[in-house]
């Protein structure tokens, strides 16, 4: 990378602290395998003055859902299931499903539907969806505070709550953002016999020394666990408000009171904290075809199989209604993640096959095997619409290599 091209890298990320757009932030590159970028900017912890460090955990959130799916897939590579099985043969709840007609304007207004299979819940594509969407379900799930936030659990329960609401589409017809992969954590933990923390942890996160990465803050990691902001008058998840308050920084969770420090539900789509290093470690098991440090997590060819587009076309041509930030024209999804197809329709910088996701606070990784690139970007600032971040940081990053 040139040097004083990098150095506009250093200023984006003071820049949106000294702005008061993210309280700070770290960002970690490595090219080739080795580490070619590290820098941290303001502040963790602005009520105590604690300043971001390569050290600082945060809340993961759906950067969780590349971590779940590679369970899914080390469970597909035993012979534990194929992904056109339906979600039903793992939990029954679901044996009986039915989606919301066309056009629905109540819950009720229903029709028999198949059942959506574990290929389409790795996808978005399976009819479920999140309560910040926009329709009937959402609204629904958002009466009845089906969230899988960290204090709502068991996992069992809320899935098991999740099932007696009929889908939003016919599983198969559309792309939608979805507590799908929480789903998936459960077919997890039933195919498994442990929970999905356990099998994370001894199969995912121990083999690639992951050590401070799990779905509640290690302890005695006390002021390192960095606060939570958002801009919002209201609450930090309500991904679609126009609600802006006075305050472009206000404090929504911290440590020592934070529901992350006891949690009770394991979320596979939104529930781990970590660090920089541990999630970069996976970023680059990504990169290397599965490989760690004692051989192989899980077959290069299973790798390369999720990492490519499973979408008929883009996500654009899935006739989305959902939130989402990222472009949805020239992208296409693999499990667990973004696939780009043409980086000029996305409008961002970027190589075909580039693979990628984030978090609602604003964090995101991507892998460009390409340029045998692995990038990870840390903060926390919720909604991560708020601002414009992921496709200026690409944008840098790809500005600032020059061979």
């Amino acid at each position: 990378m040139n040097p004083e091209l990098v150095g506009r890298i250093n200023s984006w990320q003071q820049r949106y602290a000294d702005q008061r757009k993210y309280p700070g932030s770290t960002l970690l590159i490595r090219r080739g395998g080795e580490e070619i970028y590290f820098h941290a900017a303001g502040m963790r912890n602005m009520e105590e003055n604690l300043p971001y460090t390569r050290d600082t955990l945060v809340r993961l959130y759906s950067m969780t859902k590349p971590v779940t799916s590679l369970a899914v897939m080390m469970l597909l590579e035993r012979g534990a299931f194929h992904l056109d099985a339906p979600v039903s043969d793992f939990l029954p709840e679901f044996s009986s499903m039915r989606a919301l007609i066309p056009a629905a304007t109540a819950i009720d207004q229903t029709e028999p539907c198949q059942v959506p299979t574990l290929h389409q819940l790795l996808t978005h594509t399976s009819g479920l969806s999140y309560p910040f969407n926009p329709g009937v379900l959402p609204q629904a799930m958002a009466g009845e505070d089906i969230l899988f936030k960290p204090d709502h659990g068991p996992l069992s329960s809320m899935v098991a709550r999740l099932a007696e609401l009929p889908l939003a589409f016919k599983p198969g017809s559309r792309w939608e953002y979805s507590v799908a992969t929480d789903v998936l954590g459960r077919v997890v933990e039933v195919v498994s016999g442990k929970t999905l923390g356990s099998f994370l942890s001894s199969e995912i996160f121990e083999p690639l020394g992951m050590a401070e990465t799990g779905f509640q803050v290690p302890d005695g990691a006390g002021s390192r666990f960095a606060s939570l902001y958002t801009p919002l008058a209201g609450d930090a998840m309500a991904l679609n408000s126009a609600d802006s308050g006075n305050d472009s920084l206000r404090l929504t969770d911290s440590h020592g009171n934070s529901p992350f420090e006891q949690a009770s539900m394991q979320s596979g789509g939104g529930g781990l904290v970590g660090t920089i290093d541990d999630y970069m470690v996976f970023a680059e098991m990504l990169r290397q075809r599965g490989r760690c440090k004692d051989g192989f997590l899980i077959s290069p060819y299973v790798i390369d199989f999720m990492m490519q587009n499973h979408l008929s076309g883009d996500i654009a041509s899935m006739g989305p209604s959902s939130f989402a930030e990222q472009p949805m024209e020239g992208m296409g999804f693999g499990l667990g993640g973004a696939v780009v197809l043409n980086p000029a329709r996305a409008r961002c910088p970027g190589s075909i096959g580039d693979f990628s996701w984030g978090g609602i606070a604003s964090t995101f990784f991507w892998v460009d095997r390409k340029l045998d690139l692995s990038v990870v970007f840390l903060t926390q600032l919720a909604p991560s619409s708020s601002y414009p971040s992921r496709p200026e940081l690409k944008a840098l990053v790809h500005g600032a290599i020059t061979d």
